[in-house]
């Protein structure tokens, strides 16, 4: 299957923006974030026996998994963690770190509208507010309909996002900040009655070279993520506020949804 080009084919974004996306903060909270998922998830903060791990573990799916960050702290919890991601230069670090840590994990590169494997999963994973970029809105039922199709009965999928309502909440016009040697400029504006966010990201380094990007992000309140994912053919949906499985409410530092598929 293949898709027209969008924002986000750009390769060179995703190497050029990598600095100040995944900053130490991004790494320090993979322990955490891997104790929430799996818990949230009903699987075991380590996967239990040791051996292959490919072979005896639960079988994790991270969807945009990027330097694989979370694909590599499952695999080395004794998870068969699969990371699927459309930038080769993230994938190629990813596979050296794993390699040199002696850890089973796979990378592929592909489009996740395109990725399927049915039955094949115990969990998957979109982490990072990066759902709701497609320029079609079918593309992401699209997606959640080929993730619960790849999940085992009783599977997960655990999507971590920006909720419409924190975005209306903390919303600024503009704003900037230092950060990993850069100083980023960034404007927001909010599209079809808060239906789309545009976002404008200007970055510049020590000498002065100024690099651009302007992309949307569709919006969805907690209640239609949740209706999306029932669409999709999940059982049921839960809503969590953050990965200590706080309620979404008006202090929730994020929107996580939990879709389980029925068993």
């Amino acid at each position: 299957m293949t898709f027209d080009r969008e924002w986000f084919n750009d390769e060179s974004f995703w190497e050029e923006y990598a600095p100040i996306m995944f900053d130490d903060r991004r790494w320090s909270e993979v322990g955490e974030v891997a104790d929430g998922l799996t818990r949230m998830a009903r699987l075991p903060l380590y996967a239990p026996g040791g051996g292959d791990a490919r072979r005896e573990g639960p079988r994790v799916l991270d969807l945009c998994c990027g330097f694989g960050r979370i694909t590599l702290e499952l695999a080395r919890r004794g998870f068969a963690a699969t990371g699927v991601d459309i930038t080769p230069a993230y994938l190629s670090l990813a596979r050296e770190d794993a390699a040199g840590e002696g850890l089973e994990a796979e990378f592929v590169e592909s489009d996740m509208r395109a990725f399927k494997r049915p039955g094949a999963f115990d969990l998957a994973l979109n982490l990072y507010i990066s759902f709701g970029y497609f320029r079609d809105p079918a593309d992401d039922r699209l997606t959640a309909r080929n993730v619960c199709e790849s999940l085992k009965p009783g599977g997960a999928f655990i999507i971590e996002t920006l909720g419409k309502e924190m975005a209306v909440r903390d919303f600024v016009e503009a704003e900037w900040f230092e950060r990993a040697g850069f100083l980023v400029l960034t404007e927001y504006e909010a599209l079809d009655s808060w239906g789309t966010l545009k976002n404008r990201w200007i970055l510049i380094n020590r000498q002065g070279r100024r690099i651009e990007k302007t992309f949307t992000q569709r919006l969805y309140a907690a209640t239609e993520l949740r209706g999306l994912l029932l669409d999709a053919g999940f059982g049921t949906v839960e809503l969590y506020g953050g990965w200590d499985e706080s309620p979404y409410d008006r202090r929730a530092r994020s929107l996580i949804a939990v879709a389980r598929k029925g068993v």
